[in-house]
């Protein structure tokens, strides 16, 4: 016989987590967190009962992070307002993950790759987009119903908006990163010219 007592039982965990989030964070860090996974129009009650705090305090962390670029609103069916994160926000939170952990030089060589792979794609297909190559199949679909023709793999579109997208994101990075550059070096330039 074992004189080991049995643990004690949550009631639910789920509620326990929730209550350690609680006492651990600020009703703005939780409201952030949830809208930072928040890809459709939400209402602030729906943030605020996810992020464990009152509307009325929802509201207000939401209109801030608006106003910072972070949040997007849109009007609701019945006249409130519903938040979602922004695709700008996005972008620049994958640029800065990028920079974290992809040099400069070895961006720049991605990027070269990803833009001759791009122009292969244009090159093999005939059209500029993935877009219109789908829209090219459909329609040459209707056209030659019954003939026999080639199908393009709907990966290879999917790889090719993929390949689109990351560009995008690299780009940014890039941007990003010689924007900091810019701005060390102004201000190295700027602590030079203060005699010592």
């Amino acid at each position: 016989m074992s004189d080991r007592n049995p643990p004690e039982e949550f009631g639910d965990i789920n509620e326990a987590v929730g209550e350690e989030w609680e006492a651990e964070t600020t009703p703005y860090e939780r409201i952030r967190h949830v809208v930072a996974h928040t890809y459709s129009p939400v209402s602030a009650d729906a943030v605020a009962d996810d992020a464990r705090t009152a509307p009325k305090t929802a509201r207000k962390h939401l209109n801030t992070l608006a106003d910072e670029g972070f949040v997007e609103t849109a009007p609701g069916d019945q006249g409130g307002t519903l938040y979602r994160r922004s695709p700008e926000s996005l972008v620049v939170e994958q640029a800065a993950d990028i920079l974290e952990h992809v040099s400069t030089d070895e961006l720049v060589t991605r990027i070269q790759e990803m833009r001759e792979q791009l122009t292969e794609y244009r090159s093999e297909f005939g059209v500029d987009s993935p877009e219109e190559l789908a829209v090219e199949q459909t329609n040459q679909a209707l056209t030659e119903a019954g003939s026999p023709q080639e199908e393009i793999d709907p990966e290879t579109i999917r790889e090719w908006k993929t390949l689109r997208r990351n560009l995008a994101f690299a780009n940014a990075a890039l941007s990003i990163g010689n924007a900091e550059q810019f701005v060390d070096t102004d201000h190295r330039s700027t602590d030079d010219s203060v005699p010592a």
